[in-house]
């Protein structure tokens, strides 16, 4: 290794890195030939982007070693020259993960630094890496490899948190408790249906960072500044080497895109809403109202004030944190909408944006798994909330269209049913046959006995129903899409195969 002189490290401060004049003009810049003046200090701070892109080092470093064994490829380096650079980059990439190296302002960007320490390292020959490349084309490149990456990342983590969900929902099948909307009570549901509506909202969006990633999977290496270049690049070459599965056929359209950009921070936005919404319920029902779940110790704090206070900070920051996703995701549309095409410095704002969205949702599935896990559901509390005969009045009403009552008319009876209980100071439940049959003749005494929630939700046996071969159903659906996933397959293709009947042999739709 050659040019660091300190023994192997490349350690720099705001005031060291200066480079080789032959290179950088009067502005000590790689690309201050041009240039008659040093950049001004307050203007390399203004414009740097290195405080916040050098986390795209590795991705960075990645792309370059591609582009070194293209340009060896096409006789553009030879072969001891790409072996110096390869080595050189290998060596920065170690010492960035050991944090022997550090940035200055005056390096600008993870590009202009990377190719910095490796021109410390290998010297002159560093000079050839940038060949036919623009920080256009290379940044463009930098950010698909970083959103694969991480989108991977985020699929395992989704991947976590509905094992939880799902391991929750078997070991509660038969925890009955309302269901609302309004926030007022409904219909009994049970536990199991209640927490698998969420394993399939963040089912959907593990299927969505699949998506996104055929887009985010094309290669805009080569592209150049915005018209690719005279040298004879093998543009799928490099593409194969960085595992992507497709090149931009278009130069102007490979440097502009940051489609895939607000793709993954869309995705990343909704899987904010889905953990706010799951959130919102465990605050509701970890409050005395509710005492529907016990927080655990661990996932929750106290007040510096009352002594006898439990908050569930957990879940609020969970609820809270979404409003900044939603924010980065709007920013970065705003940054895009105005821009011609090509390379515009505005696109250095998409960074921070698409930074600090992975970064807050990423944290807050990390944190959710466990949670879950931690939970300590109140059976009885749940069950008593569901024990108010109202929650049933709609069964009485399917009760008498099952005997031919037009739906409307059963409607209407049994809502007025419910209002003279109400007059009379009575529950559904304490009502007399006689005082049924006054209301619609088409009553039977039997009725009364729809009036209680197991009946309620062992009534509802249809595909996505509350009822327990129903909730079976669904938990063993649950369960081989986890296992196929790994395989490639999505939520929608074991579904569809399900609905087409061969996976469960019966009709479509049944």
């Amino acid at each position: 290794m050659r040019g660091s002189g300190r023994g192997g490290r490349a350690v720099h401060n705001e005031h060291e890195g200066s480079l080789d004049p032959r290179f950088t003009g009067a502005s000590g810049k790689l690309w201050g030939g041009r240039f008659a003046k040093r950049t001004a200090e307050v203007v390399e701070r203004y414009t740097a982007s290195i405080p916040f892109d050098v986390r795209l080092a590795s991705q960075d470093i990645r792309g370059s070693i591609a582009h070194v064994r293209m340009l060896a490829r096409t006789g553009l380096l030879t072969a001891e020259e790409a072996r110096l650079l390869e080595e050189g980059l290998r060596e920065i990439e170690a010492s960035i993960r050991r944090g022997e190296v550090r940035w200055t302002y005056a390096d600008e960007d993870v590009h202009m630094w990377v190719e910095r320490l490796l021109r410390e390292r290998v010297g002159p020959v560093a000079g050839k890496l940038h060949t036919g490349r623009s920080r256009n084309d290379q940044v463009a490149t930098d950010l698909h490899l970083y959103v694969r990456d991480e989108a991977a990342r985020a699929r395992s983590m989704l991947t976590d948190v509905r094992r939880a969900l799902l391991d929750l929902a078997d070991a509660h099948r038969d925890v009955v408790l309302p269901g609302y909307t309004h926030l007022q009570r409904a219909q009994p549901v049970t536990l199991a249906h209640h927490l698998l509506a969420y394993f399939w909202m963040f089912s959907r969006d593990a299927e969505r960072l699949v998506d996104l990633d055929r887009r985010a999977s094309w290669s805009p290496l080569g592209a150049g500044a915005l018209a690719g270049s005279r040298f004879p690049f093998d543009r799928f070459f490099t593409a194969a080497e960085l595992g992507l599965s497709a090149v931009y056929p278009n130069s102007l359209d490979a440097v502009s895109d940051r489609d895939f950009v607000l793709e993954f921070v869309f995705a990343l936005s909704l899987i904010a809403v889905h953990l706010s919404r799951l959130a919102e319920e465990l605050i509701l029902w970890s409050s005395q109202e509710f005492a529907f779940v016990e927080l655990d110790d661990a996932f929750a704090t106290g007040s510096s004030m009352m002594p006898q206070k439990k908050n569930p900070d957990v879940p609020e920051l969970l609820r809270g944190k979404t409003g900044r996703v939603v924010g980065d995701l709007v920013a970065l549309l705003t940054v895009l909408k105005g821009l011609p095409l090509a390379y515009n410095k505005d696109l250095q704002e998409d960074k921070e944006a698409l930074f600090d969205a992975v970064d807050t949702v990423l944290a807050g599935l990390e944190v959710t798994a466990p949670l879950l896990r931690s939970l300590s559901f109140r059976a009885d509390a749940m069950r008593r909330a569901a024990d108010d005969p109202l929650l049933c009045a709609t069964d009485l009403a399917e009760a008498l269209a099952l005997r031919g009552v037009p739906f409307r008319e059963a409607h209407e009876a049994v809502g007025r049913l419910v209002a003279y209980a109400f007059a009379a100071g009575k529950s559904l439940r304490d009502l007399t046959p006689e005082e049924l049959l006054r209301h619609h003749a088409a009553f039977r005494p039997e009725d009364l006995e729809l009036l209680s929630p197991e009946s309620a939700v062992a009534g509802r046996k249809l595909f996505g129903g509350p009822a327990s071969e129903a909730v079976a159903e669904q938990i063993a659906l649950a369960r081989r899409i986890l296992e196929e996933e790994p395989l490639g397959r999505t939520v929608s293709d074991v579904l569809r195969a399900f609905a087409e009947g061969g996976e469960r042999g019966g009709e479509p739709g049944r």
